[in-house]
């Protein structure tokens, strides 16, 4: 084992600092004109996050009034029938100023069909579609390619990209590509294959919502902003990290992509693992896209193999969720009969660097638990030794530290004080921030990261090798997985997931309410 280094740095990174060249080639100020291209546009992940994200860009002025959005799907349609179809997504999202809808709608949408006709396929009429609209709009050939598709119809699409030539443009040129992002180690090693074929790396943005949100971003600042946090965010004083992602749903009407991907493949690969390298990275030499994704790849590559006995996979049955009776996994629509999908999956893992070797990090999601909630628990060491009386119904707690990414947003620190009176009695309490009462609502998480991809700010995206290396990381057990246990919904998992933190010495931190809070 190496020797060990400093458990803190001794110059937290100050991320006020204006960003060095390249992290944001617009500074921050507004995108250049451009063309914005949206390939699946007919279908839901346009209708629902996408296009109102970028109504609300250009309804603030943080685009320009010239740029336009070119719908592209196979579904025939004209530019009027696609608008008409936009300005019913954007009022089923809430825009109430018809008229402002209408007017960004006629002027800045337009709509391609993507048929097979013509010699070099629907990509060559596509391009000159691309090609009429710049020199209409005097637009100087910046472009974006937003891949709103299933995951097994992007090579293709990507591949027809490069081969029309759309993959090189007069000024830049963007790829988005929606997770998830391969289904295994060799999926994802073949995806980046046919995406360097067509895009350099530089162009390349793969997309995790998570990295879009405030509350997540917010981690490095909380972390390397704030010395008293940071100076204790190691080894020696912390306990254990858990990073838990509850929804109360069930699969809804995604049975389909579901089964095919499971919760392993559809949160923790991806939106855990992504905040699990947040919380355990080194400070970045720079405040630069490359330095910080250095830091995040170091996570993962410092990772312990995960073993077999550290994971646990779950998979609701019925039961009551918020007072209401739910069926189970096996009886929603669409779900294969004696499924062994799991919707839920805990797990165990040990960081083995110098900050956090000997630290377990708990990670859990899961379906149908009792509520909505995306949060951080970190655990500080208890005082060595307590010399303060113990009542006999009430046990000293260590302090810690609850990020809660949503809902909810904010953070809480819980330690503990004198119970006002003669006697030296302790109590836990609570000092709390919530961004609500701060700042008000947060924007959705799509709208920063669209806003990144148009400034060409790659910081909060996904690199290749980072991609790789969450999947050699998983990999392993999904080629060899446990047994799927059940457990009923409205719970918090199956009785196994008690295991993986009990027979080290944890538990789970649920947000129980302690006294006096």
């Amino acid at each position: 084992m190496p020797a060990p280094t400093p458990p803190a740095p001794p110059s937290p990174v100050r991320l006020s600092s204006p960003p060095p060249t390249p992290a944001t080639p617009s500074g921050g100020a507004m995108p250049d004109p451009h063309l914005f291209v949206v390939l699946g546009a007919t279908g839901d992940l346009m209708q629902r996050k996408l296009l109102p994200s970028i109504y609300h860009l250009h309804a603030r002025g943080e685009v320009p009034p010239q740029s336009v959005v070119l719908g592209a799907a196979r579904k025939p349609m004209d530019d009027a029938g696609f608008q008409a179809l936009c300005t019913g997504a954007l009022a089923a999202a809430g825009e109430s100023d018809a008229a402002a809808v209408q007017n960004w709608v006629s002027s800045s949408l337009r709509y391609q069909t993507l048929g097979d006709d013509g010699p070099g396929g629907p990509y060559v009429s596509l391009a000159s579609r691309i090609a009429s609209l710049e020199q209409e709009r005097r637009l100087t050939g910046n472009r974006v390619f937003y891949l709103a598709l299933p995951a097994e119809a992007v090579p293709k699409v990507v591949q027809g990209l490069g081969q029309a030539g759309l993959s090189k443009s007069p000024g830049w040129c963007r790829v988005v590509v929606e997770k998830p992002f391969g289904r295994d180690l060799a999926s994802a090693q073949r995806l980046n294959q046919v995406l360097h074929g067509a895009f350099d790396e530089s162009q390349i943005f793969r997309i995790d919502h998570y990295l879009g949100k405030e509350t997540v971003q917010n981690l490095l600042v909380l972390r390397f902003a704030n010395a008293f946090i940071e100076s204790d965010w190691n080894r020696e004083e912390v306990e254990d990290v858990q990073i838990t992602v509850a929804e109360s749903l069930g699969v809804e009407d995604r049975a389909g992509y579901y089964e095919t991907e499971g919760a392993m493949r559809d949160m923790v690969q991806n939106h855990l693992t992504q905040v699990l390298t947040l919380v355990a990275m080194e400070p970045p030499a720079t405040w630069t896209a490359d330095a910080v994704r250095n830091e995040k790849v170091k996570v993962l590559r410092s990772a312990h193999p995960l073993r077999s006995e550290d994971v646990v996979f779950g998979q609701y049955q019925e039961g009551s969720v918020r007072g209401q009776t739910v069926s189970g996994y096996q009886s929603e629509p669409g779900v294969k009969p004696g499924s062994r999908t799991e919707t839920f999956v805990a797990l165990r893992m040990e960081i083995s660097n110098w900050r956090w070797h000997g630290v377990p990090f708990f990670l859990r999601t899961g379906k149908r638990m009792p509520a909505k909630s995306t949060r951080v628990v970190v655990t500080f060491r208890a005082p060595p030794v307590s010399f303060f009386p113990r009542s006999t119904d009430y046990q000293m707690s260590p302090d810690r530290l609850t990020i809660m990414l949503q809902p909810d947003e904010g953070f809480e620190l819980s330690f503990e004080i004198k119970v006002p009176g003669r006697a030296i009695r302790t109590q836990t309490h609570r000092m709390r921030f919530h961004y609500a009462d701060a700042f008000g609502t947060l924007s959705d998480g799509y709208e920063a990261l669209l806003l990144d991809v148009l400034r060409g700010d790659p910081t909060h995206f996904v690199r290749a090798d980072e991609v790789e290396e969450a999947w050699k990381l998983f990999d392993p057990i999904l080629s060899n997985p446990p047994p799927v246990r059940p457990y009923a919904a409205g719970t918090l998992g199956p009785p196994e997931a008690q295991r993986i933190v009990e027979e080290i010495g944890h538990r789970w931190h649920d947000d129980e309410p302690p006294a006096g809070s």
